[in-house]
């Protein structure tokens, strides 16, 4: 098995790329090693990595973050390790019964229903290239609230994307968005 490894714009994630479907839909952000004990034996394994700190699942890809003190030489062969011997083991990448993250339903509102369209075509491809996905949390009098995950949370242009990038273009398709927000754990 050969796993592709990639930097991504945040320093501090790495993605990794096995070459095979990691998740088949949804994406699973895990933030501590209790999350993922509950609900992933692959995101619980690279927890086991001495300097993890999370562990975001996308389609095909693994986004792994460290801690700030921790280093990439020392850790990679470790993240790939455990990569590879979950995959080799074929073990299940999420728990029986696992609830993966949603986001929130546009209940039949048309404007909610533009805004995830746009999210799904034009910004989820993009941030996905980056190890990351973008979540739609809510609508409310204007402003759009939005979950990043995986190398986009924490990334130092995450706010500069939320703002230049997808708060521009939503405001250009949709005038009932005026602003984009990160939206709270």
């Amino acid at each position: 098995m050969f796993i592709q490894t990639e930097a991504t714009p945040n320093p501090a994630t790495l993605k990794f790329l096995p070459g095979l479907t990691v998740l088949e839909t949804g994406t699973a952000d895990f933030r501590n090693p209790e999350d993922a004990a509950e609900r992933s034996p692959l995101a619980d394994s690279l927890f086991a990595v001495e300097g993890v700190t999370a562990v975001f699942l996308g389609s095909d890809f693994i986004s792994v973050s460290k801690a700030d003190l921790a280093d990439w030489a020392v850790m990679k062969p470790a993240v790939l390790g455990a990569i590879m011997e979950h995959f080799t083991r074929d073990l299940p990448v999420m728990a029986a019964g696992a609830q993966m993250a949603e986001a929130v339903s546009a209940d039949g509102d048309p404007v909610i229903e533009q805004i995830q369209e746009l999210l799904d075509t034009r910004v989820r491809p993009a941030v996905a290239g980056d190890g990351g996905d973008i979540v739609f949390r809510g609508f409310e009098d204007g402003i759009v609230y939005l979950s990043m995950q995986g190398a986009c949370a924490g990334c130092p242009s995450s706010t500069a994307t939320l703002k230049m990038g997808i708060e521009n273009m939503l405001r250009h398709y949709i005038p009932e968005v005026q602003e984009v927000r990160p939206a709270p754990f």
